[in-house]
């Protein structure tokens, strides 16, 4: 095998181990997390990312509406803020 060659396997195969090990597990967490996002309803109780637990009220395209807590005060977040669900449907 020529010097060229070795050098060209060897950038696929830095490209490869580069690939499965930051790109694609990277590509599967973002892909959880819109379908999180998506699958938000009324009635979800939920974690924002500056640390807020409440309710989801009410869901818009850019935003959603959350109670946080029995106070019964509206915050309005970007959907983005969401970290994550704690609790699916909790009527009241």
């Amino acid at each position: 095998m020529s010097a060229g060659m070795q050098q060209i396997l060897l950038w696929v195969v830095m490209f490869a181990i580069f690939y499965f090990l930051l790109i694609r597990p990277n590509q599967k967490r973002q892909k959880q997390r819109n379908a999180m996002l998506a699958a938000l309803k009324k009635g979800d109780r939920i974690i924002t990312i500056g640390g807020l637990h409440g309710t989801i009220d009410l869901i818009n395209e850019e935003n959603n509406t959350i109670v946080v807590n029995a106070g019964g005060q509206k915050l309005t977040f970007e959907k983005m803020a969401v970290q994550s669900v704690v609790g699916e449907n909790v009527q009241k």
